[in-house]
């Protein structure tokens, strides 16, 4: 019994260790760019700061106008998360739960749109926008993405996984489809929710595509178009870009942070069918 124990304790050590130093490697650049990010003019990049300075921080902020990028960025992010959340949830719930002709066919249309490249449909995307003058506007970065399959999807398997019969004693209590969705179904999808807000809110905030193709106006530039336009700048001012990037960077990483049980959650759980 004390040799399994022993082998037991081996092993769970081993996989700490394994994952330390898989969580070191991932980390590495970030820490490289967090330190680099401290140092004075002239400093390398990935060289650690001999003269700590937050000078680079309030000079990348006020030259790279990024407070109306965080603007535009934050408005963009949460429209497009809004519109997956409330397409993936009907689409979701249809095909999870009501019963027609195609709706297997439909569910496999839905899982090919997931293997198409955006950029293999930016052409089409950007004659459909041209042609309703919605070109140079917030729609233009909003609509392209409003509907993704993979949010109907991750929806869809949450939504099997919840007992039917949780929706059955709605009905017998009066609750219409809607009413059922809203008020049972969503609350108890909310792992999935979260996940799919993350995803959505992160890719959004980090697309740099769709403000380059769809944009030209300065007044509509995202944080990764002014993150870009400022490396130009400063290419050579190496704890100038890397304090930009920390600035771009640092609130994706708290809002995973503030989710991540969910997230966790709502991943493990997705694709396991009752």
């Amino acid at each position: 019994m004390s040799k399994v124990n022993w082998n037991l304790k081996n092993a769970n050590l081993l996989s700490l260790l394994v994952a330390l130093t898989g969580a070191f490697i991932v980390l590495l650049p970030l820490i490289v760019v967090f330190l680099t990010s401290f140092g004075g003019a002239g400093t390398t990049a990935g060289v650690f700061p001999k003269n700590w300075t937050l000078a680079n921080y309030r000079q990348a902020w006020e030259q790279g106008k990024f407070l109306l990028a965080f603007a535009n960025s934050t408005l963009v992010a949460i429209a497009v998360t809004a519109f997956q959340i409330f397409t993936s949830a009907l689409a979701g719930y249809a095909l999870a739960r009501l019963k027609f002709r195609g709706r297997q066919a439909l569910l496999l249309v839905v899982l090919a749109t997931l293997v198409i490249p955006f950029q293999l449909l930016v052409i089409p995307i950007f004659l459909v926008l041209k042609w309703g003058h919605l070109i140079n506007t917030y729609w233009a970065l909003i609509l392209p993405t409003a509907v993704n399959g993979f949010g109907i999807f991750l929806l869809c398997q949450y939504f099997q996984t919840i007992p039917v019969e949780l929706e059955e004693a709605a009905a017998i209590d009066g609750a219409n489809r809607l009413q059922i969705l809203w008020r049972i179904m969503l609350p108890l999808a909310r792992p999935a929710l979260v996940t799919l807000f993350l995803f959505t809110f992160i890719g959004e905030w980090n697309d740099l595509f769709k403000p380059l193709v769809f944009t030209t106006r300065p007044e509509l530039r995202t944080v990764q178009l002014a993150l870009a336009e400022f490396q130009e700048q400063y290419t050579n001012n190496w704890p100038l870009m890397m304090a930009a990037v920390t600035i771009t960077t640092v609130p994706v990483i708290v809002l995973f942070l503030i989710g991540q049980r969910q997230f966790i959650q709502g991943i493990a759980t997705t694709g396991i069918k009752n």
